[in-house]
């Protein structure tokens, strides 16, 4: 018996081993890449570099991710779904007015907090590296729900794309440095969804 190994006894005495905790979880590297996707950005984001933060070696990450695209994927789902819970929690005052403008504020403030993540959702990539559509369909809920309301529903997509496309032309120039010309850059986003919004009250 000296000889036996733990496993062994185990079977021996009819009970079965403890299986061995895995190493990491989809959560855990999730949570990685968004930690590395901020850091360094989405060229950052390889099943190499995850591996190292997560403590495991490259080939035991592929029992859990397929390959690059999967894990932008599962990245880009994490970002548009906390961006969802952001848009959802801001549309509530009742009025569309004010809530399409809280939701473009809360749209800014989501890229302002998670740059990197922003231009993900946004980037051209191919369909796999991207967010899954029911995420495009959950995030858009609140914005359109808010533009039937205030544009009528028979204009309610038009409005709503004119919303996010205003919203994220602003957004893109403001994370670039595009606006050099001095003056409040608040002030001016402001004065732009306000104006917007009137625009498009039917």
């Amino acid at each position: 018996m000296a000889n036996v190994n733990s496993q062994q006894a185990h079977k021996i005495e009819g009970v079965q081993p403890v299986p061995t905790p895995a190493r990491t979880s989809v959560d855990a590297i999730v949570a990685s890449g968004r930690e590395i996707l901020e850091a360094e950005g989405i060229e950052g984001l390889t099943m190499q570099r995850i591996a190292s933060a997560v403590g495991v070696r490259a080939p035991s990450l592929y029992k859990r991710v397929r390959n690059r695209n999967d894990l932008l994927r599962l990245v880009a789902n994490d970002a548009a779904g906390e961006l969802t819970a952001r848009l959802d929690a801001a549309a509530t005052t009742g009025d569309p007015r004010s809530d399409l403008i809280a939701l473009a504020r809360a749209f800014r403030t989501f890229a302002q907090s998670y740059p990197a993540a922003y231009g993900l959702l946004f980037a051209p990539l191919p369909d796999e590296a991207r967010a899954d559509p029911d995420w495009s369909v959950r995030a858009s809920e609140a914005v359109l729900r808010a533009s039937a309301r205030l544009a009528g529903e028979a204009d309610a997509l038009e409005a709503a794309r004119t919303v996010t496309a205003w919203a994220n032309g602003f957004i893109a120039m403001e994370l670039a440095g595009a606006f050099r010309l001095g003056g409040d850059v608040d002030r001016a986003f402001d004065y732009g969804i306000d104006h917007l919004t009137r625009a498009i009250s039917a």
